[in-house]
């Protein structure tokens, strides 16, 4: 249970405005969680890295709908990527959005 310091310092975190960056920070992020195609190359990219290619056969898409995705994604620093060669491989870069994905994964299996 919160100690009525706790619940003073949580509503001084929330009684400040936002700033137009985090603003638009926040709702890109939603964005990007907000298309099922992301939402499956994410939840895929959790547990391990992955090639384009690998990410496009499990996924049954196209290596160019998948790279399009994940060049939205790598530009909110969601995710990452190395080189290997000509390859690329992808991972999470950011446990903040992957924890609110599977919490909202779990919310949407809970009934």
């Amino acid at each position: 249970m919160m100690s009525p310091h706790d619940k003073d310092i949580v509503l001084q975190e929330l009684d400040h405005d936002l700033d137009e960056e985090t603003l638009f920070i926040v709702s890109q992020t939603f964005k990007a969680l907000s298309d099922p195609t992301r939402i499956r190359i994410l939840h895929f990219l959790c547990s391990d890295e992955h090639s384009v290619n690998d990410i496009a056969q499990h996924l049954n898409l196209s290596q160019s709908t998948v790279s399009h995705q994940l060049r939205f994604i790598k530009n909110l620093r969601i995710v990452k990527f190395r080189r290997e060669g000509t390859t690329l491989y992808y991972s999470k870069d950011d446990d903040h959005i992957m924890n609110l994905l599977k919490q909202a994964i779990d919310h949407a299996a809970h009934n």
